[in-house]
């Protein structure tokens, strides 16, 4: 069964149509990730999916039933925007939390210690959330996020602003969530974690569905045809080239987007600059979706 299916949906504000005719399905049990640029769709399909607003055309199944705020319970949310009560302990607000999902106190309190223990975060449940560290305290969300033993777990932009050791609790919490049988959905601006974390893709651009499927199937789609390049001289002669269609310089190596033989730029490049390592690659997904979200005009004038 899919966790999540959405058929022919479309929401428009006035006269700006923020998904057209999308058509999707989350495998339960998967980690799916949401990635698309900024205004393109992705929020709006969240908040559709938890019946925060509704579709104007097509249907959205959640756990196989049509959603409504009642399914919300087996939901867990984390907004990108966060906010917690500054002035509560640790350890009531996250029973404030499971009681907002229906469970029974005992059941909260329980899940609470096991989570703060995970996290680290036991010698802080008696502290008020106001004395926190930021890393602390979105630890805390995630915690309230996950209480209740939701069948999906929703999540926006889970690692903005983590420190690398955060991050890496927060990481292995969603891993060990997956292999609990949870359903993680999380968008992301971060292309190598999606890279990294998700089962599946999906990308929304415009308010269309632009790429869908395994991180190995999207790079199949788009070839061979990237180039990772180190070396030193004269790094400016890539961009002319002949088959070189862009490059990106990320300082201790070069990204080419490259098309015809690359045995006859590697011959070229040799005699331009000292080579130490050359290799033929699929495109990241980081450059799948600069290609897709960059306007067609930036395009054409790199």
């Amino acid at each position: 069964m899919n966790a999540v299916e959405i058929q022919g949906v479309s929401k428009s504000f006035g006269h700006h149509q923020a998904v057209q005719s999308l058509d999707l399905a989350v495998p339960e049990g998967s980690i799916y990730g949401f990635i698309g640029p900024n205004g393109s769709g992705k929020t709006t399909t969240i908040r559709m999916i938890l019946h925060i607003i509704l579709p104007d055309a097509g249907t959205i199944r959640v756990m196989g039933q049509r959603a409504t705020r009642a399914s919300n319970d087996r939901i867990g949310y984390l907004p990108e925007e966060r906010g917690l009560y500054k002035k509560m302990t640790v350890s009531r607000l996250l029973r404030y939390y499971g009681a907002m999902k229906q469970m029974p106190p005992v059941d909260a309190k329980e899940q609470a210690r096991v989570w703060l223990k995970r996290m680290g975060l036991w010698d802080w449940r008696n502290k008020k959330i106001e004395a926190l560290s930021k890393g602390m305290a979105q630890k805390v969300q995630f915690i309230a996020t996950v209480i209740s033993r939701p069948k999906l777990v929703i999540l926006d932009e889970p690692f903005s602003g983590l420190d690398p050791v955060n991050l890496d609790v927060i990481r292995e919490a969603i891993v060990m969530l997956k292999g609990e049988g949870t359903t993680v959905i999380f968008s992301t601006h971060d292309m190598e974690m999606a890279e990294r974390m998700c089962d599946s893709i999906f990308m929304i651009n415009r308010g269309k569905k632009v790429l869908d499927g395994t991180l190995q199937e999207i790079q199949q789609a788009y070839g061979e045809d990237t180039i990772r390049l180190s070396g030193s001289g004269d790094r400016h002669r890539l961009q002319r080239m002949i088959g070189v269609e862009g490059v990106r310089d990320f300082g201790q190596y070069q990204e080419i987007r490259f098309s015809g033989s690359a045995q006859a730029l590697l011959k070229e490049l040799v005699g331009a600059m000292e080579i130490q390592s050359f290799v033929v690659t699929k495109p990241s997904l980081h450059d799948i979706f600069v290609r897709i979200a960059s306007p067609k005009d930036v395009e054409h004038h790199e």
